[in-house]
């Protein structure tokens, strides 16, 4: 039997982006070999909005909302109906499907309030969940919070770049043993992967086949790398009553301080959503809601910037790990890194801690996003890039020190 104690353990927030690792694994100053390496402290746990401004214009954005007063602070629980509408269209464009802003459309307080209200409103006791490993970290977490069962499906990213890696006779067999929802991201985090369309394609037939609903993750779907196809599973699947897509202005846009997401699919789960958030926080904050006008409305030639920005930042750390011998997935689209370390002679928990102490170097251990990848560390390389590449150089000394 589950207690409260056990669901919100299972939470485990200490490895969670802009938190300090605090559990302790194991006396680290007997460990400790060397001395302090030299050079800038890069938080590798969540993009840096210094080094990658946000949206022209977002506050300027924002000044105008609070301008417009009561009537943008408090929209209806959904978000206001103008921006909606704006959004919509936007949305639709993009992905090559409908959107509806009256029935089918939710602003969220970030992505993860849309996951959090979208695993809400699909998942209950009992529930098996289809789950991908390596995936998302709170995925996992919050459906067992919600008393869902997970069923886990492998994602064979490692040396491949034809497709996510994604294992479809899992899938299948998770969905006969009973899995009712599969809930995925792509790009995957926490490797920078991207679904082929062949994958897509399956994902769909078999949602279809054994009626499952389907979450999509499409969190970095702008921030892709050149010459990378990209197929949103909302154009694929006709299915509209049993998809929720989740996306937001966060990451790539830099506009994660604001707190926006928004999350589009089947009327019957964004009803569902509003109901709960309407409780958990009434409505994403109404003069931020103001901000969103700015997204897909950037300047021209910025986001095809930032993206080869990223892109540079992406190579000059995959030679750096290549380099070294680690095995590491090149990110198809995204800021992510999932570089597999070599054998330690210390618990990956330590080495984590280890690389904040001695290096100025924090990463997010890959048993956040897996029990199977325990040996990997997640970098968000959407940082400065003179810094980040001193840093992975870092990671890679640090895990030569303390080597089996």
């Amino acid at each position: 039997m589950t207690t409260i104690e056990d669901k919100y353990k299972a939470l485990a927030t200490d490895n969670a982006p802009g938190q300090e690792t605090r559990q302790k694994t194991g006396n680290i100053e007997a460990l400790m070999r060397g001395d302090v390496m030299a050079g800038t402290p890069v938080d590798f746990s969540h993009g840096d909005v210094d080094a990658f401004a946000p949206t022209p214009g977002s506050f300027e954005a924002f000044s105008a909302g609070v301008e417009v007063g009561g009537k943008q602070a408090y929209t209806e629980y959904r978000g206001a109906l103008d921006i909606r509408t704006e959004l919509a269209a936007k949305l639709e464009a993009f992905i090559g499907a409908p959107v509806s802003a009256d029935d089918g459309l939710i602003v969220t307080t970030g992505t993860q309030g849309a996951l959090f209200l979208a695993v809400a409103a699909t998942v209950t006791d009992g529930d098996k969940v289809a789950i991908v490993q390596p995936d998302y970290f709170a995925n996992r977490k919050l459906v067992q919070f919600f008393g869902g069962e997970i069923a886990p499906v492998q994602l064979n990213y490692i040396n491949n770049d034809q497709n996510a890696g994604l294992n479809l006779g899992e899938l299948r067999g998770a969905f006969e043993a009973g899995a009712k929802v599969f809930l995925y991201s792509n790009p995957n985090n926490p490797t920078g992967a991207v679904y082929a369309a062949e994958e897509i394609d399956e994902i769909a037939a078999l949602a279809a086949e054994f009626d499952a609903t389907v979450i999509v993750d499409q969190l970095y779907s702008r921030l892709l790398y050149e010459g990378v196809p990209y197929v949103h599973f909302r154009a694929v699947s006709d299915r509209s009553d049993n998809i929720v897509t989740i996306m937001g202005p966060s990451k790539t846009e830099s506009l994660s301080g604001y707190r926006l997401g928004v999350a589009f699919g089947a009327p019957k789960l964004i009803e569902r959503m509003e109901k709960l958030q309407a409780i958990v926080s009434l409505r994403a904050a109404g003069y931020n809601q103001s901000v969103l006008r700015t997204w897909f409305n950037e300047p021209d030639g910025w986001m095809a910037e930032r993206v080869a920005l990223h892109q540079a930042i992406r190579d000059d750390l995959i030679r750096v790990f290549h380099g070294a011998g680690f095995e590491t997935r090149v990110p198809q689209a995204g800021s992510y890194l999932f570089p597999k370390l070599p054998t330690l002679g210390v618990d990956v928990h330590d080495f984590v801690r280890l690389l904040r102490l001695q290096a100025g170097v924090i990463v997010t251990p890959g048993t956040e996003f897996s029990p199977h990848t325990e040996a990997s560390v997640r970098l968000n390389f959407s940082q400065d890039h003179t810094a980040a590449v001193a840093a992975a150089e870092r990671i890679v000394a640090m895990a030569h020190r303390y080597k089996a």
